[in-house]
């Protein structure tokens, strides 16, 4: 049997861990709904990191972006036609994995690609790494359309 003081202890123990334990879930609810760190929205990243494309062609419109990610100096990690997904890795001093999904925009007549960028495992929120792979894609998608290889 407990004596008093041990119980005290033992209800003690009980309410602060559960406190714990409850901020934690809190906290992370916070961080998962919130804003990034520098103040952007979710739906201005996303506009960032999406361009729209006028093709219809998925398989021409996932050759470009391998070939764009390769000529960006990433090594393609996985590509699935069938997803519309392609990852890449650029380890050069430092950790940067691309991840770009390819799909038929709501018309049909256009593809939506979009790119997730993160650098050492934190996400890439700055829009000029975005900019300069849709610049590279843009140039990809023409020299393919044009049949220059």
């Amino acid at each position: 049997m407990l004596n008093k003081q041990s119980m005290i202890k033992v209800a003690m123990l009980v309410a602060v861990t559960s406190t714990i334990l409850l901020t934690g879930c809190q906290t992370m609810k916070e961080r998962v709904l919130d804003s990034s760190a520098d103040g952007q929205t979710s739906v201005e990243l996303r506009s960032i990191q999406t361009r729209a494309f006028d093709t219809n062609d998925k398989p021409k419109t996932m050759r470009s972006t391998i070939a764009t990610l390769q000529d960006l100096g990433f090594v393609i990690d996985k590509a699935d036609l069938d997803l519309g997904s392609v990852s890449a890795t650029k380890l050069s001093g430092y950790a940067l994995r691309m991840t770009v999904s390819v799909r038929p925009g709501a018309s049909g007549k256009n593809m939506i690609v979009r790119a997730n960028a993160q650098y050492n495992n934190m996400p890439v929120t700055d829009p000029k790494p975005y900019q300069d792979f849709f610049v590279s894609l843009q140039k990809s998608m023409f020299l393919t359309a044009n049949n220059v290889d």
